[in-house]
């Protein structure tokens, strides 16, 4: 990584216009209008990449100086598939209000702010502060990177084995970033019978143990179907099995899900369900792995759809822009539908600028767009 300029340095006068006594100009400009800062300065075309490395990757609480080769990738990874400006910034804090008050007083210098590697259940305050309180998009990838991702491969998935959202049966495992924000996606998309399950089985309000964040999916999913119990038995006859937790389901629990059964098990590096596993009794297999087909990868989303936002100075990415990016890219696929393809590759050069045109359309609709 590094920061390039994009005009030239080689005279004095050209050091004038770039520096004093030149930019002195467009600061007086931006002072009388703060609007200007938009078409001035690098501020709406670049994210701040947001962590206090606690849960990077699959190594956990390994701090900020540790996390900052992953927010580096991070930058690398919008610059090259969306064009877009990222700073990394790791914090040395975990506190939640100590967080959100120092994101606060960085937003000036920046168009849109990316959360990355937060630890839930705080990622989900920091989020939801940061929002009301900040007029520039905030997005958690860990969250909503993955759920797009996630519904575009569905839905393709799903029109592959002759299925229709409302009818289908999804079980996911994992309540934490990543298992909240996919849920509410779904039932965005559609999907009615959904649970959601965690280390002692399916949430419910059935249980007495659930935090306020579970309690709340609980209502969402689970107790709309009166759905409880174990991992095993939400997997008989489910039609869609999505993994986000670890560990490794059984075998003899794979096989109780109904026929054409959709598995995305999605843990890294070692799925829930290995792929040879998962073949064995599903029609269509999806990892979070680069060496597998089918591969949901976060890179596929976040990009685009931070390009579409900054296209049309947007306030914030709203459901609506999620779904969107979601259905453009399922929509890339196009004929080519087949089990080994039901999402399209991050190096299709139709990405990135297909997720951002329908980012931008929706935030439109949405009523968040300020150009």
């Amino acid at each position: 990584m590094e920061t390039v300029a994009t005009v030239g340095l080689t005279n004095k006068a050209e050091l004038s216009l770039a520096y004093t006594p030149g930019v002195a100009e467009v600061c007086e400009a931006i002072a009388a209008d703060p609007g200007l800062t938009r078409h001035y300065t690098w501020v709406p075309n670049t994210v701040a990449i947001v962590t206090d490395g606690t849960a990077v990757l699959g190594l956990g609480d390994i701090g900020p100086a540790a996390a900052m080769p992953v927010m580096e990738g991070k930058a690398v990874l919008f610059k090259q598939f969306g064009g877009v400006d990222g700073v990394p910034i790791c914090l040395a804090t975990t506190d939640v209000d100590e967080i959100i008050e120092t994101v606060v007083r960085l937003a000036p210098s920046f168009g849109g702010i990316n959360l990355e590697d937060i630890s839930a259940p705080r990622c989900f305050e920091i989020e939801d502060r940061l929002k009301e309180r900040l007029d520039i998009p905030v997005f958690h990838d860990d969250q909503h990177g993955t759920a797009v991702v996630t519904l575009a491969a569905l839905v393709n998935a799903l029109k592959l084995t002759g299925r229709n959202a409302e009818s289908t049966r999804v079980v996911i495992s994992g309540a934490g970033a990543a298992g909240v924000a996919i849920a509410k996606i779904l039932l965005e998309a559609g999907i009615k019978d959904l649970v959601v399950t965690d280390r002692k089985g399916v949430v419910s309000s059935d249980r007495h143990d659930l935090t306020p964040q579970k309690s709340a999916l609980a209502e969402l999913t689970a107790d709309r179907t009166g759905r409880s119990g174990t991992l095993a038995e939400a997997f008989v006859g489910a039609d869609v099995y999505v993994g986000v937790s670890g560990g490794t389901v059984p075998e003899e629990v794979v096989a109780t899900m109904a026929d054409d059964a959709i598995i995305f098990a999605m843990a890294n590096p070692n799925p829930e369900v290995h792929p040879e596993v998962a073949h064995r009794h599903a029609r269509v297999v999806a990892t979070g792995r680069s060496d597998f087909p089918n591969q949901i990868n976060n890179v596929l989303a976040f990009p685009g759809i931070f390009r579409g936002a900054f296209d049309v100075h947007a306030s914030a990415i709203t459901e609506g822009m999620k779904v969107a990016a979601a259905t453009a890219l399922a929509d890339l696929v196009g004929d080519d539908l087949a089990e080994d393809l039901v999402i399209p590759s991050p190096f299709d050069p139709r990405v990135g600028p297909a997720v951002a045109a329908a980012v931008a359309a929706a935030a439109r609709r949405d009523g968040v767009a300020r150009a």
